[in-house]
């Protein structure tokens, strides 16, 4: 049995990832992180030094600020930890790397399975089409959300620039420049509205054919499984730097 501490229990997320847990085998709830109370079946502590419940690993839902107390915390009590949060900036990124140095980090901008198929799929497509195809990625998300473009499309643009053996920049917005598109560009573009729970569509436009990759997440049930499946595994792991590529093997 995995005991999980979820730091960002409050939240929208916290609370699928909690039922999650709750309808498994292989994992329970010992714990919860978070400044909001919480009517939940298990303690809530309302920052990382607080807990005083023993645990096999942390899952962060919850905001980019909280990154360095849960650091701290889990370094100190040598504990894993799943990072699902994004919006990380520079430093933020190598100050987990630098964790996983000591600890088990699992980090992921998205924690769906098919998303990370998908990316899979674009890095082939992108290998045997090559710089004679155009790619642009449309990314659609709820009008709460507050970051932008998604951690997962830039996932997708990192994995597809990677492919290429001429450097690639990417363009977030075209309405401020006129001029024809280079062939080095990989287009990004945000869609906020409504409750949409993650769209991501990547275009690959070459001469007289397009192919279009996407995905769509019907429900955020996909990201706490995938979160969970994560914890289960990284329980066992020793300190390092994983992904989701590594549930797929």
């Amino acid at each position: 049995m995995v005991n999980v501490i979820i730091s960002g229990c409050s939240g929208k997320m916290g609370h699928v990832v909690a039922q999650e847990i709750a309808a498994r085998n292989d994992a329970k709830t010992a714990a919860g992180i978070d400044l909001r109370p919480c009517a939940c079946d298990f303690p809530v502590f309302s920052s990382p030094s607080e807990v005083t419940v023993p645990a096999n690993v942390v899952i962060d839902f919850s905001n980019p600020s909280v990154l360095q107390p849960l650091l701290s915390f889990v370094k100190q009590k040598k504990l894993p930890i799943v990072l699902c949060t994004t919006g990380y900036d520079d430093k933020q990124i190598a100050a987990l790397k630098e964790a996983s140095r000591e600890i088990p980090v699992f980090y992921s901008r998205n924690m769906s399975l098919g998303i990370n198929l998908l990316i899979e799929l674009c890095k082939k497509a992108s290998q045997v089409l090559g710089s004679a195809f155009d790619v642009e990625v449309i990314e659609q998300h709820h009008n709460q959300k507050i970051d932008a473009p998604s951690g997962t499309a830039l996932m997708i643009a990192d994995a597809i620039s990677e492919t290429r053996s001429s450097e690639t920049h990417y363009v977030y917005d075209r309405h401020s420049q006129r001029k024809k598109r280079e062939s080095s560009e990989i287009g990004i573009h945000s869609i906020r509205g409504g409750t949409i729970v993650g769209e991501h569509e990547v275009l690959f436009a070459g001469h007289h054919e397009t192919i279009t990759i996407s995905h769509s997440a019907q429900s955020k049930e996909v990201f706490a499984a995938g979160a969970v499946n994560a914890a289960v595994f990284l329980a066992g792991e020793p300190a390092g730097l994983y992904d989701m590529s590594d549930l797929l093997k």
